[in-house]
């Protein structure tokens, strides 16, 4: 039985189902994931009832809550070895699908002007953003030295702020993912993998701000 207000994190913490929910309806629970239910509902215009009867009905296929059960280190390499290999290998290819996409169709009024420079400074800001973990946070919290880590995670947090900011952008520009009747395969398959960087970059943010650092600073 699911209880009737908690918060998006608190679900996506302990129902499989819960991030793809929430992904499908637009309710952020990685950045703002400590906000009850009822109140992210209401900002959307959804009915908490039927979110959560969606949670319940939802196929247990996914696997962000067996994470939250992991040990620190091991949910650290996890992150390391998972979401961030992914972003370095696929925003590379995507800055240069939407350069593409730009360029052909530039004459067109549905052309995503500003997609490939806009994704160009999240590439950079995100990976400053991995370099820091890897080099400094995560050694911290494989080692145990919790004590000193709530000043990186407090910048970590902030700059998770900067990257849900960056999303909103991102879906605007591309009218949230949807291609125009003339899209050409590379625009449709730009879009869907934007789609797809966007949902596990809110997975990646959600597994450290509401998983990784809270049970660090509580070590």
């Amino acid at each position: 039985m699911l209880n009737q207000n908690p918060t998006l994190a608190d679900l996506a913490i302990t129902h499989p189902g819960a991030s793809r929910v929430f992904l499908k309806h637009g309710l952020d629970f990685c950045c703002h994931g400590r906000r009850p239910l009822e109140e992210a509902c209401s900002e959307k215009g959804l009915n908490p009832s039927s979110i959560l009867k969606e949670i319940s009905n939802e196929e247990a296929n996914g696997n962000l809550s067996e994470l939250a059960s992991k040990p620190v280190g091991e949910l650290a390499n996890f992150i390391e070895g998972h979401y961030h290999k992914r972003l370095r290998a696929e925003l590379p290819a995507l800055i240069d699908m939407a350069d593409k996409v730009e360029r052909v169709h530039a004459s067109k009024p549905t052309c995503p002007r500003g997609l490939a420079s806009h994704l160009r400074m999240i590439h950079e800001a995100i990976l400053d953003h991995m370099a820091k973990e890897e080099q400094v946070l995560f050694p911290m919290i494989r080692s145990g030295n919790h004590n000193r880590a709530a000043a990186p995670i407090r910048v970590m947090e902030q700059e998770h702020e900067d990257h849900g900011r960056n999303l909103e952008h991102l879906r605007a520009l591309s009218h949230e993912f949807i291609a125009p009747a003339e899209a050409c395969p590379t625009w449709k398959a730009l879009y869907l993998r934007l789609n797809r960087v966007s949902d596990e970059l809110m997975e990646h943010i959600h597994l450290e701000n509401n998983v990784l650092f809270p049970r660090v600073l509580c070590e």
